[in-house]
């Protein structure tokens, strides 16, 4: 590895048919079933979904959270492109794995929950652009940074066949698409709160307010260093090789530093508004908010020492908790939190729960054959296969 943190990248080999691989598998095909079922019979076959709740858990875990789940390449890029942290180089190509399988699996995910599902592609026509519809600018930021990612990732693709010269060349151009990797993000996972805004009453004091934007966009940078912490510790695991905690040690500091910011902006915006005292109330909102505050919370007592930060459980359980607080908070404000009137109510069949689990099994199983066949992981951090 060099000064600046660059580092040789190599397959990690060994076989792909595991017991993980097989379980991967399954889900899929009970996935894929499902799915067979809804674009045969309509969205009524398979879901709960109603007049009242028009989006469910498809929309909420595949796009609103997965999309979230995959910031990691966009929080990582920032570091080392724009804070000139090069010392975070090797933790760019995994994290831009990651990004790039879940923001796909998000764009794909939206055609489960169109009912018009063959209409797709209007959103690319001119004439039916919409410029003042928050919907538009999410779908064609989230359109145009999936092809981003997958141009950024190219470089594993071209060094796996040997295309050394067109990588070159695509080096050269990089730039360009690295700045786009760092703006569309921000529009689009700040334009997720904006969305809830225009709910209005609708959404629950608790997650209604006109700071959403900004509170998607950090946590979103949150949830983006909390799965390079998650995804490290496992595929250390997995692949029996040492975590690298002479990088997640500092990486895990930055991300404190962001998550105190969050905290006190979140619960600044509540007191201002005065929606704090709905925190205090019997149902099940103001539980929600407390788990998800909890989960916010725990990262600081267990990474909060630099003794603390050296330790591989407790940076793998920090990321986890930072993630499930990300994730509640997606569904406090899109489910949990929705109110549309005492006559509606909504829990995913089912169905939708199947569809949701093969969504995460086709990232997770592509991850590891991606990682066993091209050169994604720093070669100096290289176990033998098992």
């Amino acid at each position: 590895m060099s000064a600046r943190g660059h580092a040789e990248h190599a397959p990690v080999g060994g076989g792909l048919f595991t017991p993980v691989t097989f379980f991967c598998v399954v889900l899929m095909i009970l996935a894929a079933a499902v799915l067979a079922v809804r674009f045969v019979h309509g969205l009524g076959a398979v879901t709960h979904l109603s007049d009242g709740y028009p989006w469910g858990i498809w929309v909420v875990a595949d796009v609103v959270i997965g999309s979230a789940l995959a910031c990691g390449g966009f929080a990582v890029a920032a570091l080392v492109y724009i804070f000139n942290k090069g010392e975070y180089h090797p933790l760019i190509r995994p994290a831009l794995l990651a990004s790039l399988l879940g923001y796909t699996l998000a764009g794909v995910g939206v055609l489960f929950d169109l009912g018009r599902y063959w209409n797709f592609y209007h959103i690319f026509l001119p004439g039916y652009a919409s410029p003042n519809s928050v919907m538009f600018e999410v779908a064609v930021c989230i359109s145009l940074y999936i092809v981003v990612l997958w141009i950024e990732f190219s470089p594993a693709v071209l060094e796996k066949f040997g295309l050394a010269d067109a990588k070159k060349k695509l080096m050269g151009m990089m730039y360009l698409f690295i700045g786009l990797g760092m703006v569309l993000p921000m529009m689009h996972q700040s334009s997720l709160g904006s969305l809830l805004i225009v709910f209005g009453h609708q959404i629950h004091p608790l997650w209604q307010t006109m700071l959403l934007p900004l509170i998607y966009l950090m946590t979103a940078v949150l949830i983006g260093y909390a799965i390079v912490l998650f995804e490290s510790c496992v595929a250390a695991a997995g692949y029996r090789r040492s975590i690298e905690v002479h990088l997640l040690n500092p990486l895990a500091k930055v991300m404190l530093g962001v998550l105190a910011a969050y905290l006190v902006i979140r619960f600044g915006d509540l007191v201002v508004r005065g929606a704090l005292g709905s925190a205090f109330a019997a149902n099940l909102q103001a539980f929600f908010f407390w788990l998800e505050t909890l989960c916010f919370a725990a990262p600081f007592y267990l990474l909060g020492s630099e003794a603390k930060r050296r330790k591989p459980a407790n940076l793998f359980l920090g990321g986890l908790y930072l993630l499930l607080g990300g994730i509640l908070l997606r569904l406090n404000s899109f489910l949990i939190g929705y109110m549309p009137g005492e006559n509606w109510s909504y829990f995913p069949s089912t169905g939708e729960l199947v569809v949701t689990l093969g969504v995460f099994a086709l990232k997770i199983l592509a991850y590891i054959v991606i990682t066993r066949r091209f050169p994604v992981l720093p070669r100096e951090a290289r176990a033998t296969a098992h």
